[in-house]
């Protein structure tokens, strides 16, 4: 898989943890032993009006507040992205949005939006674009990555919705 040949490439070391397809956070803690790296959460979505994308990455158990995160970055309203135009953006299907997809973002029409939570980890826990394995990268050689892809992210505290 062409991940694995950028990654190595790059001389980026990964842990690689392969596991029954995963849809869900919840699937992925059942089916994981507790690693030492930072778990997340990864939304696709999109502005309605203005047709952009998003990728957030966001901690695992986080609930991000999409009205508050919207006016944050610039939009009126964000909305989840359809599998059909998370397929034509990032070529992923549900279940397999990760960190790591900004590689296949070829058009660079998709905002990268990180937790600062996320970022400041040592190392993050990420899909290797399919939900079959879980890969353990130092954020340090994330960061590396995204600069050889020409890309930045947003970093910023995400608005969490509150829970009683």
């Amino acid at each position: 898989m062409a991940i694995y040949s950028l990654l190595d490439q790059l001389a980026i070391p990964y842990q690689r943890f392969d596991h029954p397809p995963v849809f869900t956070c919840e699937e992925a803690s059942r089916l994981l032993p507790d690693l030492p790296a930072a778990k997340t959460k990864n939304l696709f979505l999109r502005d309605p009006k203005s047709e952009r994308l998003f990728l957030v990455v966001t901690p695992e158990e986080s609930r991000v507040d999409l009205k508050r995160l919207a006016a944050m970055i610039g939009v009126k309203r964000l909305s989840f992205g359809s599998p059909e135009r998370l397929d034509a953006a990032l070529g992923l299907t549900p279940g397999s949005v990760t960190l790591l997809a900004m590689v296949r973002d070829r058009e660079k029409s998709v905002e990268l939006v990180v937790d600062e939570a996320i970022w400041q980890a040592e190392q993050v826990q990420c899909h290797p674009l399919v939900n079959t394995a879980t890969l353990i990268v130092r954020l340090d050689d994330v960061r590396r990555l995204l600069t050889h892809l020409g890309r930045k992210a947003t970093v910023i505290r995400l608005p969490t919705v509150m829970t009683n």
